[in-house]
């Protein structure tokens, strides 16, 4: 893990000092996959609140090992409900303030104009390719895209497969990332990977068939705040129709409904997965 980033984090928790019964910064350790509406969402909470905000984004099971780490974090607010499922086994975050923000739908996602000419999730498969996934045991989307590789592909396949990866991405935005900078040819994502960047990303759909489940990102404080009012607010705001709108700019989905839509089938939403141990640290 990098040793510079490592520090990055271990100051910025040491200068969150929480001040008084009612403090006027959140620390919000985020997983990368709503990252750009949570930015958004995050600048009119302090403008209405006068409460700073100050967001760490990155994969979900590295921000929970950072906040674990320096007991520290006023929320925890993960990709998914696997990371979140830990966060509540592991006692950082209190349960019953647990809320369900949006869900995603993972896809494929490929340069505008798709090049490469992908159509289906075997022709991940096809020698030369450059694929990328974020790394399985610590990102969200990574998890979901082993996961949907698994249950899907044969043995011949996945092999092939995995010979074509060329990165396990940190976060959720450094796999849609890998698009925008054309170091991948295409990525498992999230359908919504496309609205972070339109002009250099597109999505191929997964077949319905092929999709074991609807993730959600959700929301809770943590058991570290030394305000849990202010936490409280902060996700009272991210729940409000002023910050659902936010998110829906962005193309998230609202309700498991819409969801089910978009894919063609109601599917499972939310859920654990455990991912095989020849996938985790690659």
């Amino acid at each position: 893990m990098n040793a510079i980033r490592i520090l990055m984090v271990m100051t910025i928790l040491l200068l969150h000092v929480p001040v008084g019964a009612e403090s006027k910064s959140l620390l919000v350790f985020a997983g990368a996959a709503s990252k750009p509406p949570t930015e958004e969402a995050a600048k009119v909470f302090e403008n209405k609140t006068g409460v700073n905000v100050d967001l760490l984004f990155g994969g979900s099971g590295y921000v929970l090992s950072q906040m674990m780490l320096g007991k520290k974090g006023d929320i925890y607010f993960p990709g998914s409900s696997d990371f979140m499922e830990t966060a509540k086994k592991k006692g950082v975050v209190y349960n019953e303030t647990e809320r369900k923000v949006v869900y995603l739908v993972p896809a494929i996602n490929v340069r505008k104009g798709n090049p490469k000419n992908i159509r289906k999730l075997s022709d991940l498969a096809a020698p030369g390719l450059r694929v990328a996934i974020a790394r399985p045991d610590t990102v969200c989307v990574g998890l979901y895209a082993v996961e949907i590789i698994e249950k899907n592909l044969t043995k011949e396949q996945i092999k092939a497969l995995r010979k074509n990866i060329v990165n396990y991405t940190e976060s959720c935005e450094k796999t849609a990332t890998s698009i925008s900078l054309n170091t991948a040819d295409a990525v498992m994502g999230w359908s919504v990977f496309h609205y972070w960047d339109r002009e250099r990303i597109e999505t191929v759909n997964l077949a319905k068939e092929e999709i074991s489940r609807v993730g959600y990102i959700p929301i809770g404080v943590s058991r570290y705040t030394k305000d849990r009012r202010s936490a409280q607010k902060f996700i009272d705001f991210i729940l409000s129709d002023e910050g659902k709108a936010i998110f829906r700019k962005y193309h998230y989905f609202m309700t498991p409904e819409e969801a089910y839509r978009y894919i063609g089938l109601k599917k499972p939403v939310g859920g654990e997965y455990s991912v095989p141990a020849e996938w985790i640290n690659e």
